[in-house]
């Protein structure tokens, strides 16, 4: 894998626009020349549609990623039935192709930089059980007195993702 291998979850309740953002930062380091893979939580307890699944696995690669991978519901879009697989494992596996890059979509609960996507006040409890948050993209502007991150609005796309690239670099 070399020296440094990148990895920064995207989270955010359904809806919010993860797999919009995961497109955006996939094609965006892929322009940077780093070799991108991208890891999705399935984020139900229900077997994976694979035709549903495959839309959004579909979506990171058609922006770039060299490699993806969506977990879920007892298996690993590898068809690896009846096993769950816990990110560490999923990026150990990951690690083995060398990535410049891992963009993780869900796993809210794991401990790696995260963009958090909200639609609005209503989802601000998400950042009660949420660490590591790099910066926040907010749906409509959000009553906070105070942050240790920037909060950006879904429309500032050239400031959240000239932040997210920094960061990583």
């Amino acid at each position: 894998m070399g020296q440094h291998c990148r990895i920064l979850q995207v989270v955010g309740y359904q809806n919010s626009g993860k797999t919009t953002l995961m497109e955006k930062l996939i094609r965006s380091c892929s322009e940077r020349g780093w070799q991108t893979a991208s890891v999705k939580h399935h984020g139900h307890m229900t077997p994976q549609k694979r035709e549903i699944t495959l839309k959004d696995s579909e979506r990171h690669h058609q922006a770039g990623a060299f490699m993806t991978t969506v977990e879920g519901g007892g298996s690993l879009q590898l068809h690896v039935k009846n096993q769950t697989w816990s990110l560490p494992k999923l990026l150990e596996l990951h690690k083995l192709f060398e990535p410049d890059v891992i963009l993780v979509e869900g796993f809210k609960k794991e401990s790696f930089p995260k963009v958090v996507l909200l639609r609005g006040e209503e989802d601000l409890e998400l950042l009660q059980h949420v660490d590591h948050v790099l910066c926040v993209i907010a749906w409509e502007p959000l009553k906070v007195e105070s942050s240790a991150y920037p909060i950006y609005h879904i429309k500032d796309e050239s400031g959240y993702l000239n932040f997210i690239l920094k960061e990583m670099e």
